[in-house]
Order: structure tokens, then C-alpha cells, then sequence
């Protein structure tokens, strides 16, 4: 059984998406949807896909599509999401799945309703450097994990009309890449928090330009977060433990993983051509022949958690969204 799979939107995200998925084995794509039908056009040439459409909802009329990967921006992400289960489509839903919490559980409802296969397309959980990563933790290597450093920042365009530094499209540091330093924080210790500190500096737009974060888990682990749209970061990830530290450089789209203690230093690469969308792509396809409603790497729980969280870093902060009611 091969996966049949449409793309709702047209974008930067997308064209990675599928540019690794030409070494999925068990999926498809057959279809693209823009509301341009030059971009569409263009999109389905590009990537070799055999159906392009203007719209999403004609996309979505397409009967021989069994998940949508939504890569619209991050407000568009609960009416189009919606679009599509309720079209009978499951979805694989760019990150932030949604805006907040409450959009979530709006989502989240409906799947159940519908019986259809939901995720939140958080790939970094997903890379094999990650996942060496986790599993260095679990066999003990750096005994029990204390802190967790996360940067990730760049001098991205902040023109008031474009997505990053635009309040009506989401944008602003926390939605677009601080939500990777979070996930990372609740991949290693995966308990509740316990209590939040977060600062932060706005855009003349009214997004967050920058952000600190800092998490405090019940279990004693500590999480500091920083996320920049104008400074250059170190972009890394660093795991600290009792008896030793991993590295982990570029930690959201990860090719390496490092390994320092009293006893040795390892190197983990993977030297796939690949960013690494494929190994989400391919979780998927083996999720929904299954009948998975859900995956257990990402897990719905894990992603309203997330949410959750970073609504309570926007209420620190004093970030509302002009959309938001």
C-alpha cells in the first residue's frame, strides 16, 4: 500500500518537503495546492507531481489523497488544517501545529470525530542524530541529565510586510524557532514544568524579535532557551549531565551529535544528503497503514504541552496576535 499524499501550500517549507521525499519508499505525492495557479504549476514541475490546483478546496476534492501536509504560515494553520479533515484528509501540520492551545483543541476534536490520523510536523524528533542523542541519555552515558542550553537566531528579514516580522501571519522569534528549543527542553526531560521565566525585545512591528526562556522541570532539570530574528546565535544544543555533556550543532535540522565524558568522546553523523524530512514522511506512511490515529514520537499530548507552553511565554512577554480573540 503506497501512501497518497497532497501538499497545501507552495512555499519554501514545502519545496524541502518534498525534495526529501523523493527517497520515501511507501508514499506519494500526487498532488499540490496554491492559490496560484502559476505557483502551483510550477511546484508540481519542479518535484514531479502529476496534479496541481489553484485552490486547496479543489486539491482537497481529489478522493485519492490520504494525508495533507499543511506548510501554509503559522495563522493560516487551524482554518486549513480543518479544511482538510474535515474533507476527510488526515494531516500533517506544519510547527506551531497551531497559533495557541485553544486553536489545538479545536483540531484535536475534530480528528477524533473525523477518526483521522493528526500530527504536528515537529521533524527534528525525528533525525537520527537526535535520536542517538536520546539514546546516549538513555543508556546513561552522561549519567542524569541537569540543564539544557538551546540557541537558535539569525538576522532574518524584518520588513513589515514580510512573514517573520508580521503580527497577522504569527510571526515573531518564539513562534518560528523558539518553538524548537522547547521541543528539545520537553524531548530530554519530559516531565511537568514547574516554573517559567521569560523576557523578551519587539520588532517596531510588535513581535518578538528576541526571546529568553527559561524552563524549571519538577524533576530539578532546567531548560534555557534563546531565540533571535536579528543576532546571529550560536545554534546549538547542549545536554549537560552529571558526568558528562552531548553537542548537538544545528540541533533543529541535526547532522551530527557529540558525546563528551570522563571516559571517552563519541561522534555521531549522519552523512544523508538529505535535510531529513523524509524520516517524518516515512513515520507517517507507516503510521497510517497501521491505523494509527496518532504518533508516538509526537504524540498530541506532547504538542498541546508545547502550546501550552509557549502561550505562557507570550502572556510573560505581553505578545497577542491581532487575530487572537
Amino acid at each position: 500500500m503506497t501512501i497518497k499524499w497532497g501538499i497545501l501550500g507552495a512555499g519554501r517549507i514545502a519545496k524541502k518537503f518534498a525534495a526529501d521525499f523523493k527517497v520515501v519508499t511507501e508514499g506519494d505525492i500526487i498532488a499540490v495546492g496554491s492559490r496560484s495557479k502559476d505557483r502551483s504549476n510550477q511546484f508540481a514541475n519542479e518535484f514531479g507531481i502529476a496534479n496541481a490546483y489553484s485552490s486547496y478546496e479543489e486539491m482537497l476534492k481529489n478522493e485519492n489523497i490520504d494525508v495533507v501536509y499543511v506548510a501554509t504560515p503559522h495563522n493560516f494553520h487551524l482554518e486549513h488544517a480543518q479544511l482538510c479533515l474535515h474533507a476527510g484528509k488526515s494531516v500533517l501540520c506544519e510547527k506551531p501545529v497551531t497559533v495557541n492551545s485553544s486553536e489545538f483543541d479545536i483540531l484535536q476534536k475534530l480528528a477524533k470525530e473525523k477518526n483521522l490520523f493528526f500530527m504536528e510536523a515537529i521533524w527534528t524528533y525525528y533525525l537520527p542524530a537526535i535520536i542517538q542523542a536520546m539514546q546516549w541519555i538513555k543508556e546513561g552515558k552522561i549519567g542524569k541529565v541537569k540543564q539544557v542550553q538551546v540557541s537558535f537566531g539569525f538576522r532574518g528579514d524584518m520588513d513589515k510586510k514580510e512573514r517573520l516580522a508580521n503580527p497577522n501571519l504569527a510571526g515573531g522569534a518564539l513562534l518560528d524557532i523558539g518553538i524548537y528549543g522547547i521541543a528539545i527542553a520537553e524531548l530530554v526531560f519530559d516531565k511537568e514544568v514547574e516554573k517559567i521565566q521569560a523576557i523578551a525585545t519587539f520588532s517596531e512591528t510588535g513581535i518578538d524579535a528576541s526571546n529568553s526562556i527559561q524552563l524549571q522541570y519538577k524533576n530539578g532539570g532546567m531548560a534555557q532557551i534563546s531565540s533571535s530574528l536579528v543576532a546571529e546565535l550560536k545554534n546549538e544544543a547542549i545536554i549537560y549531565g552529571d558526568k558528562g555533556r552531548i553537542e548537538i550543532p544545528q540541533f533543529w535540522m541535526a547532522k551530527k551529535a557529540i558525546l563528551v565524558n570522563d571516559n571517552e568522546t563519541l561522534e555521531f553523523k549522519d552523512e544523508a544528503p538529505q535535510m531529513g524530512y523524509n524520516h517524518e514522511a516515512d513515520a507517517v506512511n507507516n503510521l497510517i497503514k497501521n491505523e494509527k490515529a496518532e504518533s508516538p514520537v509526537i504524540p498530541l499530548v506532547k504538542s498541546k504541552k508545547i502550546l501550552s507552553l509557549m502561550d505562557k511565554v507570550r502572556e510573560q512577554i505581553g505578545l497577542k496576535y491581532p487575530f487572537e480573540a
